[in-house]
């Protein structure tokens, strides 16, 4: 099994497609107004954007993208307007994040987590 996309939801694409171009994801589907899908120039996963006409309560979901340059994308994307709620720092789980929302809410983070993406001290063992 491999994971292919995940979809959040948007109250309007027109705003959160250029989003999510600006972060350096390349679009491939265009359905607007409804649906937009995206793929991550690294790997071969997809993500994708649709129209809901509420957006959900709660915590809601966090989208992690990995960048080998972290903080030299952080600081890129800082200076074309994006703005962080937090800047890239190390954290006690081996990654490095930064985080911000999308223009409607959705948490992204922004991280590199290297061999403990998946190799972490703590992972179990078969």
């Amino acid at each position: 099994m491999n994971l292919n996309q995940v979809t959040v939801p948007s109250r309007d694409l027109s705003i959160s497609v250029p989003f999510y171009q600006s972060l350096g994801l390349i679009l491939i589907v265009r359905s607007l107004p409804h649906y937009a899908r995206f793929e991550c120039p690294d790997g071969g996963s997809t993500f994708s954007i649709h129209q809901v006409d509420e957006l959900p309560q709660g915590e809601g979901v966090y989208v992690y993208f990995e960048c080998e340059d972290l903080d030299e994308r952080v600081h890129s994307l800082t200076e074309q307007g994006i703005t962080f709620d937090e800047m890239p720092e190390d954290r006690r789980w081996l990654w490095r994040e930064a985080r911000l929302r999308d223009p409607d809410g959705n948490r992204i983070i922004l991280f590199y987590g290297g061999e403990n993406r998946k190799n972490p001290p703590w992972r179990v063992s078969e």
